[in-house]
């Protein structure tokens, strides 16, 4: 990716909030979210480790990186729909040769529902490295963001086989006024240059699949025209992990949605939920005063007139000239990191990562309107008090792995 200036955006056709009820998670359903237990860890965990290391397309590397998408869907999340998008083209150098790419698909939507009355968020990440530095890891870029995602819809998928369970069940879905809503990840191959970034050498598994379901229509009498048209909000993430980020909010017909990202984090950080912050529950000693703090997303109260200047080229280009709303989440400035051998694993920061891990599955939460469909965990110290009492405490294997 790479910062590039313009006068003005692209006026879109119409603000996301005006088609989704959006509700808020309790503070006791944000303080239940999943923590990552050690899927993180860049050794041995189960979600990030096979991600942190060589990707470039058409190696064996990015190969064992694909097996691992399915397996973790296919395995972790059967209730999702897997699909493979394949295409191949030249490089500047392949020599002619076309090079082949495969975007990973994975879409979860309400069982009733038909695909062409199902308006998706969808969740995006690159997961190619860059052929040069040679041996370029790329865990900002974007090896820890892919990981995120994982992470989010694996946390938020039991949730939502209750929600629709009981929306079935109570006939609900069936009095609904709202358009259904789905969840899609997007994996994308090939966002790197292999030489220069531009028009041609750059995006490359992005400007595949956009254009594909710009000409892949939905049945007739659908909701949604074609496929593109069933993405509500393209939520790309990029350049994530480093310490103390500062995110932009870029577009102004996703400010609302940015807004509501930024309002999650503002109540993760007061409650002393992000791990990151200095004050988090495990740095604070009672009485100790609050301490000022950055936050990620910086620009919430950002007037509706500053929404000129840069935006930066990424995966979403060939989706927002479609048409598509963005929500694109990557700093500015970049990460020392970038496209340097030191984006690997060891340059990490493991509570900004896991941070982000919580906010974005805060957000898809949100969204899904899953408020109620979450288990309450006890914390620590009450079930040590039970325990104390002698009284039998049932303890969901994750929470104990996790959070004791």
């Amino acid at each position: 990716m790479r910062i590039m200036l313009q006068r003005s955006l692209l006026c879109l056709t119409h603000l996301l909030g005006t088609i989704f009820a959006y509700t808020p998670l309790s503070d006791d359903s944000l303080k239940s979210l999943p923590g990552p237990g050690d899927d993180f860890d860049i050794k041995t965990g189960t979600i990030l480790s096979p991600i942190l290391k060589v990707r470039v397309p058409g190696t064996e590397g990015i190969t064992a990186v694909q097996h691992h998408f399915i397996n973790f869907f296919q395995n972790t999340l059967p209730e999702w729909h897997l699909e493979l998008h394949n295409s191949t083209a030249t490089t500047p150098l392949s020599k002619g040769e076309a090079v082949p790419f495969v975007n990973i698909i994975a879409t979860r939507d309400p069982p009733w529902a038909r695909p062409g009355d199902v308006g998706r968020l969808a969740l995006v990440a690159h997961y190619d490295s860059k052929i040069t530095p040679e041996g370029f890891i790329g865990a900002t870029d974007s090896a820890a963001p892919v990981a995120m995602i994982m992470h989010a819809v694996r946390s938020v998928d039991q949730a939502l086989t209750k929600r629709w369970k009981d929306m079935q069940e109570n006939g609900d879905w069936q009095d609904s006024l709202e358009p259904e809503k789905g969840v899609q990840v997007l994996l994308l191959d090939g966002e790197e240059a292999f030489v220069s970034w531009s028009a041609t050498d750059s995006l490359y598994g992005a400007r595949a699949l956009a254009e594909s379901w710009d000409g892949r229509m939905h049945t007739a009498a659908s909701t949604y025209h074609n496929f593109l048209d069933s993405i509500e909000l393209f939520l790309l993430l990029d350049l994530l992990g480093s310490k103390e980020p500062q995110i932009p909010s870029y577009f102004k017909t996703t400010h609302w949605a940015y807004k509501a990202m930024a309002a999650l984090e503002m109540r993760l950080r007061d409650m002393g939920e992000f791990k990151s912050s200095p004050n988090h529950h495990s740095k604070r000693k009672p009485g100790d005063a609050k301490r000022k703090e950055k936050k990620f997303l910086h620009e919430a109260d950002k007037d509706d007139s500053r929404f000129m200047g840069g935006f930066v080229q990424d995966d979403h280009v060939p989706f927002m000239a479609r048409g598509v709303e963005i929500l694109h989440i990557i700093p500015t400035p970049f990460p020392r990191v970038w496209h340097e051998m030191t984006d690997d694993g060891e340059h990490l920061d493991m509570d900004t990562v896991e941070d982000w891990a919580k906010l974005v599955t805060a957000f898809v939460s949100e969204w899904m309107d899953l408020e109620g469909y979450f288990e309450h965990k006890r914390d620590t110290e009450e079930i040590a008090q039970l325990a104390r009492k002698g009284e039998n405490i049932e303890v969901d294997e994750h929470i104990r792995r996790t959070e004791l």
